[in-house]
């Protein structure tokens, strides 16, 4: 896998996107502006932690959660994934005092409050993420219930939450073969995002999954 032409393509795609925002004067072309760069500025990070540049990886996820966030405000209400996009970018570099700032501001925009499976999941995340378990049982529960949502990522959620290393096992190996079946990634960058941030709240609780793919970076297993 080429890694390093695919982490020069998403910093050259995040720097267009950068020289072209300021011009922007609508907000709502900002916002989406703003989000094809954080997508950019994650794809990068993800080709930069396969290649164990964990170092330049955590500044792109940087990038990539400040975009997520700064598009959030001009957003369409209920654009759950931009908060979801800020946690997980801030869990895929490590950054845990980041992750649970990012947590926090998610609570803070109603998260907990929302509808739709989009946004009872970054409910869900940021829960976890500050160790808030019994509340995020409940939603992880809620999620179980969607056909629209993913049902493994749902239940390895809930197995997180009550610490079920077992059911978590099972859970997250049906997410990793999932992507192992895709043909289609985020910025076409093959990596196993999720897998990798179910797994990092699954380290903050002892019960990591030895995994082992092509698309996880060497040390997540």
């Amino acid at each position: 896998m080429e890694w390093a032409e695919h982490a020069a393509r998403e910093q050259e795609r995040y720097r267009d996107g950068a020289a072209r925002v300021s011009d922007l004067d609508n907000p709502d072309a900002r916002q989406k502006q703003l989000t094809r760069m954080a997508n950019a500025a994650g794809g990068a990070g993800l080709a930069l932690l396969m290649q164990a540049r964990d170092g330049e990886a955590t500044e792109w996820f940087s990038l990539a959660a400040e975009r997520y966030r700064e598009s959030f405000a001009d957003a369409p209400a209920g654009s759950w994934g931009r908060p979801i996009g800020a946690m997980k970018s801030l869990l895929l570099g490590g950054d845990s005092e980041g992750a649970e700032a990012a947590a926090e501001w998610a609570l803070s925009e109603g998260a907990a409050e929302a509808e739709s499976p989009i946004g009872k999941y970054a409910a869900c995340l940021a829960f976890l993420i500050l160790e808030r378990d019994r509340e995020a049982r409940v939603f992880a529960d809620d999620l179980r219930t969607h056909e629209g949502f993913p049902t493994d990522v749902a239940d390895a959620l809930a197995m997180i939450s009550v610490q079920d290393i077992a059911g978590y096992t099972l859970a997250v190996e049906s997410v990793l073969e999932s992507f192992e079946a895709r043909e289609e990634y985020l910025e076409d960058v093959p990596v196993a995002d999720t897998v990798i941030v179910l797994q990092a709240l699954a380290a903050a609780r002892d019960m990591a999954a030895e995994l082992y793919s092509q698309l996880l970076p060497s040390s997540s297993g």
